[in-house]
Formats: structure tokens, C-alpha cells, sequence
């Protein structure tokens, strides 16, 4: 069975093929991805508007590019699948309506398959994919979770962020820096040449007992350190704001992940989502699972951030256990409001 994805909650428009073979893992035949960071960097962040217009410009030669790749006639596609929510309601609509166009063009069903869970799902097109059950941290720009997965469709949600997530953090941290859009990578390639120590920056609930996340008072801490620091600070003040800014969020990211690993009893960690590819965040926790004998998956790199291959298979996963709705949702049902706990 062939899965097709479509991907296009937010600024990057995804398409991907994956093959489902019996009970084995999907297996990814094919990807492509536009990233509109370029075009929104002008904005210092994303323009729904002129997201949903990209979307519409990109999404059929990605399509296009994605079968001549996998070598794959249009018609040997099985499923349709696409991004259902959260995301931008324009946006969603875009990959909504493509992927119904095509089903019933085809004859075949569709599948709103939820973002996150495709970010969830993601460490398993990896060489090591992991086991259930496990806890899962998801960050990225517009979330920050930790959850419990105890099987496809099987979420606990532990802790979230009650204001910013973590990418957010990154983000506007960058920009108070002058680093533009998208910030993240930005800030953290600055933080190399920083020290970590050089400013007492705030971890927000690091102890509070709880595991939820709150990055909103760092970015506003960042924010009158860099006042205080006079209109024009010198590259080394800002490597090391850059550096501690980074260090303050991984810190609390780490803690609280090792805190719910410690609760749970589980010995497998998947971390996925844009962040997930911060190389301070991946040292710290593959130091952190060493030291307690636990096992850490990571998607590929290349679909750290939002992509195809990710929506495809999650709705390939959904549909080896059995949980194909069978019917199509409708080509305006998108859900930019979504939790995860809840589908």
C-alpha cells in the first residue's frame, strides 16, 4: 500500500510517498520540501496570507517531484493523506483541499492525520527507530510538550507550555539580537562563541514540580539584559546573551524530560520537532541518558522540521493498527486548534 503526504500547516510545504509492507515500518520512497523562511524573513515572521498563496504555488510540482523520484505512477497511490491541524487555517485548507481533489480524483480514501503526531511518529523513519512505549518531547516553534506514548493513537500528555514554546524563545531572543528570521538556528550558531555563564538568565518552573514549561519571562529577561547593555552591544555581549539564552532553555527542556522519564519508569526517550536538531539540546540529552542507562531516538535531520514524510506516515501507522476512519472528513474540515490528547 502506498501512502502519499501532504504537509502545509504553516511555512513549508511538504509531499512524500511512503510504502506500507504487512506489520513492518513504513518505508520512505520519496520526499520533497519548500521552506518559505526567505520569504517571510522581510516580516521578522510568518504572513498567513502569503503562507496559504505559497502553498498553492508549491504543492503540485512538489507533488509532481515526488512521484517522478519514487519512480511512481499517480495512480498506484492506495491513501491520501494530509495535515488536519493545528496549524494556520488558511494554510491547512490549501493541503485539505489538494489532498480531497486527488482522493476523489482516484477513488481513494483520505486521511487528516494530526501535526504533531506526525512529529511524534517522525524517529521512526530513522536507522534506529524506537519502541513503545516512551516519552516523548516535542518542540518546535509553536509547541512544547512531553508526553507519554504508549502505542499509535495512545497519548498522555504530562506537561506544555503555558505561554511560549521553545522555538518561540529561540526566536525572539534572535530577533531582540538583531539575528532576523528564523532565529533559532541563528542564535544557536552565535551561542558558539559565547559563554553560557556570562548572564543569569531566569528557568522558568524549572522547580516546581511540575511539567509543564513557561519560556514567556526568559524572552522578556533577555530583553532588559540587552537594555541594559546600552543600544549597541559589542559581538562578544551578544554571543554570550546568545549563549545564555540558549543554555537557560535546554536546561529547563532537560530537566523537565529527565523528570518524567524518572516518573514514568520508561528507558526510551523520542525527541522531535524543529528544536530537536539544536546540537546543545541533543548533547545534553544523550549526556543525560548515558548516565541513566536510557535509550534516545531523533528523527533524520532532514525531517526535523515540518515535512511530508512525517504526515504520510503517521497516517501509514494509523492504518497498520487499524485506525482508518474510512470516510472523508470533508475538504473545509481542517482544525487549527487541535490538542493531542484529544484525537
Amino acid at each position: 500500500m502506498k501512502v502519499l503526504g501532504i504537509e502545509s500547516s504553516c511555512d513549508e510545504t511538504g509531499v512524500a510517498l511512503v510504502e506500507v509492507d504487512g506489520p513492518e515500518t513504513p518505508r520512505l520512497l520519496a520526499h520533497a520540501l519548500h521552506s518559505q523562511a526567505d520569504m517571510h524573513q522581510a516580516y521578522g515572521g510568518v504572513v498567513p496570507e502569503l503562507a496559504s498563496r505559497d502553498h498553492v504555488r508549491r504543492v503540485i510540482p512538489l507533488l509532481r517531484q515526488v512521484l517522478a523520484e519514487a519512480a511512481c505512477d499517480i495512480k498506484a497511490v492506495d491513501r491520501v493523506a494530509y495535515t488536519r491541524g493545528p496549524g494556520l487555517a488558511g494554510a491547512l485548507l490549501v493541503g485539505a483541499g489538494v489532498a480531497e481533489a486527488l482522493g476523489l480524483a482516484l477513488g481513494v480514501p483520505t486521511l487528516g492525520v494530526h501535526h504533531l503526531e506526525g512529529h511524534l511518529l517522525s524517529p521512526f523513519l530513522s536507522d534506529d527507530p524506537p519502541q513503545f512505549p516512551f516519552i516523548a518531547l516535542l518542540v518546535s516553534g509553536g509547541h512544547t510538550q512531553l508526553m507519554q506514548v504508549d502505542g499509535v493513537g495512545r497519548y498522555v500528555l504530562l506537561g506544555e507550555t503555558i505561554d511560549d514554546a521553545a522555538g518561540e524563545a529561540f526566536d525572539k531572543s534572535a530577533k531582540l539580537l538583531g539575528l532576523g528570521y528564523p532565529g533559532g538556528p541563528a542564535l544557536a550558531l552565535l551561542a558558539e562563541q559565547g559563554r553560557d555563564d556570562a548572564y543569569a538568565l531566569p528557568r522558568p518552573l524549572l522547580h516546581s514540580g511540575r511539567l509543564d514549561f513557561s519560556f514567556a519571562g526568559l524572552k522578556t529577561a533577555v530583553m532588559v539584559r540587552l537594555r541594559a547593555l546600552g543600544p549597541d552591544p559589542g559581538e562578544r555581549q551578544r554571543a554570550d546573551m546568545a549563549a545564555s539564552a540558549q543554555a537557560a532553555i535546554v536546561d529547563v527542556l532537560v530537566a523537565k524530560t529527565e523528570r518524567a522519564l524518572k516518573d514514568s519508569g520508561l528507558q526510551r526517550l523520542v525527541v522531535a520537532g524543529g528544536v530537536g536538531a539544536n546540537r546543545r539540546l541533543r548533547s545534553r540529552l544523550d549526556a543525560m541518558a548515558a548516565r541513566r542507562g536510557l535509550k534516545v531516538h531523533y528523527p533524520p535531520l532532514a525531517l526535523c522540521t515540518d515535512n511530508g514524510a512525517m504526515i504520510a506516515l503517521a497516517a501509514a501507522m494509523r492504518l497498520q493498527q487499524g485506525l482508518d476512519p474510512g470516510r472523508r472528513a470533508g475538504p473545509f474540515d481542517v482544525r487549527p486548534r487541535w490538542p493531542l490528547d484529544q484525537i
